[in-house]
């Protein structure tokens, strides 16, 4: 491999492990307050995605303009799940609010796949993302360089609202305490659904930019992507934001170096990347940055 094959090699990795660590954030942060692995995220990448296409084919709005209405609407859908398929199970036992989210996860899917279909619906990609720069026998796309900035400049913002903000105090204490929380006349309710929404824009995010890069949504998108992104929350430290989109970013460099090293094992790449996501935990099994999985906050 020569120096411009390598250097290609680590923006593709950037690119793709910035997508999974959009998503993981979200994991991450649902699980630091409820103790909840919300499989049902994927699926939520997938509405953000498809209603981004909605609104750039059938309503001709332009591309940052249907990204913000996706990302409204998921936030809406990600505490519409919340009050009505999780909140009655706050005391219950975790493994109903696990079979839960499992369902409202196949509950999406076939909702979808019955209003548009099973067959991958093109998505029409913005030709400014689309544009390529090539430099010394280097391919560049913008949106390749695009997807990684985005993902550090939210980063930078979640970290402020969780460490600057009143809300972000808020959540903080609630992943601490959540009675002790309400006995302090902080609505528990409200700040959980700050979370779920603020995740579930950034799932959408997520399914955007992956959209935009593999220009096709079908239903299904959400259930290998979800299942990558959660790996890169527990890779990193499952509760902890820095964590996520540092596994993020480990993902996808792996699923990028297996398939530049070894061409021939390019249908594999899937399964090195979980291979390599058991090796790291065989030897610090809460995660790079975490501490704990039950004390891991944030």
């Amino acid at each position: 491999m020569d120096s411009s094959l390598i250097l290609q090699q680590i923006i593709n990795g950037f690119s793709l492990g910035s997508m999974y660590a959009l998503i993981a954030i979200g994991y991450t942060m649902v699980y630091g307050v409820l103790r909840l692995i919300n499989f049902a995220h994927g699926d939520i990448m997938m509405v953000g995605a498809y209603s981004a296409l909605f609104c750039v084919t059938s309503m001709n709005v332009p591309f940052l303009g249907a990204l913000s209405l996706a990302m409204l609407f998921a936030a809406a859908l990600g505490i519409a799940i919340d009050r009505v398929a999780y909140k009655p199970l706050r005391k219950a036992p975790r493994i109903s609010l696990l079979i839960t989210a499992i369902g409202i996860s196949f509950l999406i899917q076939n909702v979808f796949n019955v209003l548009f279909g099973s067959t991958p619906k093109y998505f029409p990609v913005p030709s400014y993302l689309e544009t390529v720069i090539n430099f010394n026998n280097i391919s560049i796309s913008i949106n390749s360089v695009l997807v990684p900035i985005l993902t550090f400049f939210i980063l930078l913002v979640v970290l402020f609202i969780l460490y600057k903000s009143k809300y972000g105090i808020a959540i903080r204490a609630l992943a601490f305490d959540i009675h002790t929380v309400n006995l302090m006349g902080i609505d528990a309710n409200r700040i959980i659904a700050i979370v779920f929404a603020l995740g579930s824009a950034l799932a959408a995010i997520g399914g955007i930019f992956w959209a935009v890069s593999y220009p096709s949504v079908e239903p299904s998108m959400g259930t290998l992507i979800g299942l990558k992104a959660f790996g890169a929350a527990v890779l990193g430290g499952i509760g902890s934001v820095a964590g996520a989109v540092l596994g993020g970013l480990i993902i996808g460099f792996t699923e990028v170096v297996v398939v530049a090293i070894f061409p021939d094992l390019s249908g594999f790449k899937d399964a090195f990347a979980f291979i390599f996501l058991v090796l790291i935990l065989l030897f610090k099994p809460t995660g790079i940055l975490g501490i704990n999985f039950e004390k891991s906050r944030f």
